[in-house]
């Protein structure tokens, strides 16, 4: 399909139910699929579009069949600041209104170098934390309000849900860092910086 034609550009030649098809052709249902190496043509954006809440919604309605909204996770791709939904022959533009995941759970275990934190998605996604999958937080100028983050995979970051935060700055510990007093946790072996106190 030709990225060059004007009316591919705005309107997607499939539909969900297709993009579904074709993905579970080329999926073997346990390894994520490879969407760093295909390179498909743009083929439009789609009406879809990832809530702050984690909830996705196709053309105004939310998805309710959270297969396939678990099968759609493992194609997402951005690239600078947008997203699409790839397959091996098809590229389609969604929209995300903050971060493609939403962390829902949080799971503390002990080892002998100290603890491991790890967190689940609403896409079932198992992240633990540590230098490669670091948690940030970002302040809302105006309110101040916290919005903390964590890596999933390659560019793909997660919301973590504002009872899953409490129960992190419950565990958190004060550092002090270049001489500024930190709340953070600590998971394997790293301390990660909740934000200055």
């Amino acid at each position: 399909m030709s990225s060059s034609d004007p009316d591919q550009q705005t309107r997607p030649s499939k539909d969900l139910g297709q993009i579904l098809a074709e993905l579970e052709k080329s999926s073997d249902g346990q390894s994520l699929p490879p969407v760093e190496k295909w390179d498909p043509d743009f083929c439009g954006d789609m009406e879809l579009v990832i809530k702050r809440d984690g909830s996705w919604h196709y053309q105004g309605s939310p998805i309710g069949r959270q297969r396939l909204v678990k099968l759609f996770s493992t194609v997402l791709k951005k690239e600078d600041d947008k997203y699409f939904l790839v397959t091996p022959v098809e590229k389609l533009g969604i929209r995300v209104e903050d971060a493609p995941f939403l962390v829902i759970r949080i799971q503390v275990k002990e080892s002998v170098e100290g603890p491991v934190i790890s967190f689940e998605d609403n896409c079932d996604n198992q992240i633990i934390l540590t230098k490669d999958n670091p948690i940030w937080v970002e302040y809302d100028s105006k309110t101040g309000e916290p919005s903390p983050y964590i890596m999933v995979r390659r560019n793909l970051h997660a919301l973590i849900h504002r009872n899953v935060f409490y129960e992190l700055v419950e565990r958190a510990e004060e550092r002090v860092i270049d001489d500024q007093k930190h709340l953070g946790v600590i998971s394997a072996g790293e301390f990660f910086s909740l934000g200055t106190i």
